[in-house]
């Protein structure tokens, strides 16, 4: 099953009265969406049962829960002992994402800072397999890890550099941001092609399961020469990517991944787009 849904809470969720993110499970079903992607990108604050009630509702409805750890973890930083708060970040993030009943943890894994990109990388490389070791002390090795591609040129993730990573251990899994890949790129995404070159290297690299089964991020991302500036809606004619080609991928090759739309304020409202885009698609025989 694919499955679409948005990261946090649409701005016409908030329109139509609803304040909480308990309300978002129900709220979705009602779009035909069936995932969330909820954001601890500034702290790991939630509380407990917060967590737990969330869980129960998008259980209720059918939603699988994604959970974004926070923006500032780098694995790349040169000293231990902010590695070590990484590591910390991670773990607790994966706390609240057993307490949700999801499976998917969404992580950045590093920026060069002052190292050179060969420097941050191969810190990162030395500090992950540190990371499962962890992950599997705290019984948490029923979980993803879905390392994120960036869009920023000083951040690690690349779409060759995540996938690569994500050889270091089974249950990192890689999160296709395209959006971010479109905008370090300068806009590479334009046909089937395109996107189906990053699909085929996941096949290559980390087997069936993990590439049928991809996390996304898919937004229209506005850029410059040193890449992403700021997230954008699908009424943006200027930047793309545009959906319809990777529909025509996904269908291809029979994905089943979980697509989180990250449109500024219409996130919802833009997943559902796509979910009529790829359902228009695979209703589509003559389609190649």
């Amino acid at each position: 099953m694919v499955r679409f849904g948005p990261s946090g809470n649409d701005d016409t969720f908030y329109q139509e009265g609803f304040k909480k993110s308990v309300e978002a499970p129900k709220w979705l079903a009602d779009k035909g969406l069936s995932a969330y992607e909820y954001s601890l990108a500034k702290g790991v604050n939630l509380k407990d049962d917060t967590a737990i009630a969330i869980g129960e509702e998008a259980k209720k409805y059918d939603i699988a829960i994604s959970i974004h750890a926070p923006y500032y973890i780098n694995f790349a930083n040169p000293s231990e002992e902010m590695a070590e708060k990484s590591y910390g970040y991670v773990l607790a993030s994966l706390r609240v994402l057993k307490l949700m009943q999801g499976n998917h943890l969404v992580v950045h894994t590093a920026t060069d800072g002052k190292l050179s990109r060969q420097e941050a990388l191969e810190l990162v490389k030395k500090r992950l397999p540190i990371l499962v070791s962890k992950i599997q002390e705290a019984g948490y090795d029923d979980l993803y890890i879905c390392l994120e591609t960036m869009g920023k040129q000083a951040q690690i993730g690349t779409y060759e550099e995540i996938i690569d990573l994500c050889t270091i251990y089974d249950h990192f899994m890689p999160t296709f941001d395209f959006g971010h890949i479109n905008a370090l790129t300068q806009g590479s995404l334009k046909t089937m092609e395109d996107f189906e070159k990053i699909v085929l290297r996941s096949f290559e690299k980390l087997g069936e399961y993990r590439t049928k089964n991809m996390h996304v991020h898919f937004s229209k991302i506005e850029y410059g020469p040193k890449g992403e500036i700021k997230h954008l809606t699908f009424e943006d004619t200027m930047y793309g990517p545009e959906f319809e080609p990777f529909a025509k991928v996904i269908k291809k090759y029979h994905l089943t991944p979980t697509i989180i739309c990250e449109s500024k304020g219409t996130m919802a409202l833009d997943a559902v787009k796509m979910k009529n885009i790829y359902e228009k698609e695979i209703n589509n025989d003559s389609s190649k």
